[in-house]
Order: C-alpha cells, then structure tokens, then sequence
C-alpha cells in the first residue's frame, strides 16, 4: 500500500530569513496522525537566505542528515568538527549523549535549500558523532546510490538504525524500481521535479509511506527529478 503525503499539507515555518516545510510534526506544527513513520522523525525541507541561519543550540538520542539540494550549509559542532556542506556531501551527526552545533548559509547572495532528516536511533545514551561522506551527484542519474546505512559494512554513513537511505535523479522518461525486502517498509520523499511512483503521480515536497510493497516503480514526468528513499525497518 503506498500512501501520498502532499506537499501542502505539510507544516510551514516563515520568518524573515527561513522558510520552512515539516512533513512530520515539528515545531508549531503538530498533526497526531503524522509524528513519524518507523524510525524516520523529520523530513525538514528549509531555505536559508544569505549569512543567516540556526545558531548553537542543542540535541540528543537522535541521528540527523543533511542533504544539501543547492548552496552551501556551514556546519560547526561541540565535537570540534567544522565544515561545509554542498551538493554532492552528505552529513550525520548522532547526538547520542548530547551535541551543540550551528547551521548558517555563509554565502553573501545566494540562499541554501536542504533537506534535514532526523531518524530515532536504536538505542539512548550513545557517544556523541560526526561523519560526513561525499557521492557523485552525476552518478545519480537513473541509479540509486546509498548514502547511509545501519549495515557498518557499507562504505556509506553509518546511522544507528535499521535503516538505507538511498537517492537518486530521473530525467523526463527515465524509468528505476526498488525492491523491499520482506518486514521493511519504505518512504520516498521528492526533492525536485515530478514522478510516478506504482503510476501514481508525485510532485516535488509530496512524500510516499510505503506499506507491504514487494517493489515500487518510478517514472521521471518532468525532469530532473531528484528522490530520496528510506528503506526502513519496522521492528
């Protein structure tokens, strides 16, 4: 069963230098039936406008991703780690014990749009992390990519959860499928463009709960299409 989440129905965030969608319940926005899904907690979908961002501010017993669409994201964190996030790095922080860190757009005219995902780990009081893992965005293009993984024996990020983040990009035409495993279940979060997920048509920011899927597939409508796939577990 695979179940749509438009992108209007999302929460929003507005101030004068962040705009911000919630595909989960954050912040001011709360929707009982949409706290989280599996392990996956928050789908943030922000831009950040030019020498603005968060400020140091704290987190614990979670894992947070980045996934940078456009711009650049300056990270800075409590563990000592500084560095900058593009197109083509993914970052994960495990907050585990607790973590400070700040976010801010260092450029001086363009804005950053970015993804942040936060997953439930598989258990509290970890020792806080950083990893950061650079891909070939080119090598995207009809392919799916790993990015992170709970397996430690992928060369990808590692996540303290039974969970593969994977990613990919479609031009108009372009055709992928994903197999599940029995007992996982799945979302599809669309970055960019529009797609048909099992014929059903998507757009960019709507999101796809996937249940009892044997496979799903993808058609790129308007391209490029840019997808990001968890395949979760559900215990």
């Amino acid at each position: 069963m695979i179940t749509i989440h438009p992108a209007e129905q999302r929460g929003h965030t507005q101030s004068d230098w962040l705009d911000s969608y919630h595909t989960f319940s954050f912040s001011d926005f709360y929707d009982p039936n949409r706290m989280s899904f599996c392990s996956l907690r928050v789908i943030n979908e922000d831009r950040i406008l030019p020498t603005k961002g968060f400020g140091t501010h704290a987190h614990r017993d979670v894992e947070i991703i980045t996934y940078v669409l456009s711009g650049s994201l300056e990270h800075k964190d409590s563990l000592g780690n500084g560095s900058m996030i593009i197109p083509g790095k993914i970052q994960k922080m495990s907050a585990g014990t607790g973590i400070l860190h700040s976010e801010w757009n260092p450029s001086k005219s363009d804005p950053v749009h970015l993804l942040q995902i936060w997953i439930v780990p598989d258990k509290k009081g970890l020792k806080p992390s950083y990893e950061e893992h650079s891909f070939d965005r080119g090598a995207l293009q009809g392919k799916w990519q790993l990015l992170a993984s709970g397996s430690k024996n992928q060369k990808v990020i590692h996540i303290h959860q039974d969970t593969d983040l994977n990613a990919t990009t479609l031009e108009t035409g372009q055709m992928i499928d994903y197999a599940f495993k029995p007992g996982r279940c799945g979302w599809l979060q669309v970055a960019g463009g529009d797609i048909t997920v099992n014929e059903m048509h998507l757009k960019a920011g709507d999101g796809a709960q996937i249940n009892h899927e044997k496979a799903v597939s993808l058609k790129g409508i308007s391209g490029p299409a840019e997808l990001v796939l968890f395949d979760l577990g559900i215990g």
